[in-house]
């Protein structure tokens, strides 16, 4: 008989890992600045004190996938998955700042404070990814099964932006923002068929071209920056 696939669900939280990356902000419509931060730090903002609370399993940074494996010889499937990571450019850090503001040319080590800029993808740092999967089983009993898993795959950034420059606010909306490429390993342990519980190290690269800036959404920011991922999910499998 053929093999029949199976769909699966998973749902899980992450901790991630930043490349310093150099920011560009430019707004030359409404206001007249063009400067870069060169080589840029930035952190997560994991919120795991909400994890617990029933309606707030979505404000820490999570993980949802939705799946199918086909079960054939070469154990692929296909997956589609969001990535809610969060991106946070450290505040009161000293970055070298070169361009121009309102006239004024800068080319030196400047303390960035939030007064001066801040930017932050907390709702966040989002990856809507397609992704081909490859299964290869390592272990298999009647009641356990341990897999590695490969993934590679890529989409749009759709985000959620906070940022105050030169004391111009601006918050949202959710948009596109750029695109992102990844791919990660992994293990699978299912449980009794029908659960499962998987660990993955996920790499990617995330080019944003797209960030609103500024209260009338005029000003833009760009920066290309690589992302690590660790990633703990917990799911269950349909056997179709």
């Amino acid at each position: 008989m053929k093999p029949h696939g199976s769909v699966y669900f998973s749902w899980g939280y992450n901790r991630d890992w930043y490349t310093r990356s150099d920011i560009r902000f430019k707004n030359t419509k409404t206001d007249n600045y063009d400067f870069t931060f060169v080589n840029a730090h930035a952190s997560d903002k994991p919120d795991f004190k909400d994890f617990w609370r029933f309606n707030s399993w979505t404000i820490p940074q999570y993980d949802m996938t939705l799946g199918y494996l086909f079960h054939d010889k070469h154990n692929l499937g296909i997956e589609v998955s969001w990535n809610h990571l969060k991106y946070v450019v450290d505040d009161n850090q000293i970055i070298h700042v070169k361009g121009q503001i309102r006239g004024r040319y800068l080319d030196k080590d400047t303390l960035v404070t939030p007064a001066f800029v801040h930017l932050q993808h907390t709702n966040g740092n989002n990856y809507l990814m397609v992704n081909l999967v490859k299964h290869k089983v390592l272990w298999d009993r009647r009641l356990l099964k341990v897999s590695a898993v490969g993934k590679v795959g890529a989409g749009p950034l759709v985000s959620y932006t906070i940022s105050t420059v030169l004391g111009n606010h601006q918050e949202g909306p959710f948009h596109y923002h750029g695109l992102v490429v990844g791919s990660s390993l992994g293990l699978k342990a299912d449980i009794f068929r029908y659960f499962f519980l998987q660990t993955d190290v996920q790499g990617a690269f995330a080019d944003y071209t797209n960030t609103f800036l500024g209260d009338d959404r005029q000003g833009r920011a760009t920066h290309v920056f690589g992302s690590l991922q660790a990633i703990w999910a917990f799911g269950f499998n349909v056997p179709l």
